[in-house]
């Protein structure tokens, strides 16, 4: 495995877990609310259509699962890696961006967005010399 492939892994993982739903089971069905129409535009739905991710298939939940198992061969000492490499997981499923640039970890940690980029670079490097060893 390359560096290249780990970390469009860890983004599909980080894509499936932002695709799952937010919520369980709700009570909201078992109350009774009617809703009073306040404008013409809300009575005939001309309300824009909330645009929501596929829910993922069981495979791609067990591969998100693996993936983000591989977050914990990281040292404990090492946690603001893992931190840096989860938050640079998480891409939005429909548009594809990443929903931590370099530039808010930096902002987060407190540190140059440059030196992000690095400590990232060697979370990866840790992670993939642990996999390749394994194998």
């Amino acid at each position: 495995m390359t560096a290249e492939e780990l970390v469009s892994r860890l983004e599909a993982a980080g894509a499936t877990l932002l695709a799952l739903p937010s919520r369980g089971y709700s009570t909201q069905l078992r109350t009774m609310k009617f809703d009073v129409v306040h404008t013409a535009l809300e009575a005939y739905g001309w309300q824009s259509a909330v645009v929501r991710p596929v829910m993922p298939s069981a495979v791609e939940i067990s591969h998100m699962d693996e993936v983000f198992g591989w977050l914990t061969i990281i040292p404990e000492t090492k946690y603001v890696l893992r931190r840096i490499l989860g938050a640079r997981a998480l891409v939005h499923p429909i548009t594809g961006r990443h929903l931590c640039p370099w530039r808010r970890i930096a902002t987060m940690l407190g540190a140059d967005h440059k030196s992000i980029q690095r400590w990232h670079g060697q979370g990866v490097e840790l992670v993939l010399r642990e996999l390749n060893a394994r194998r």
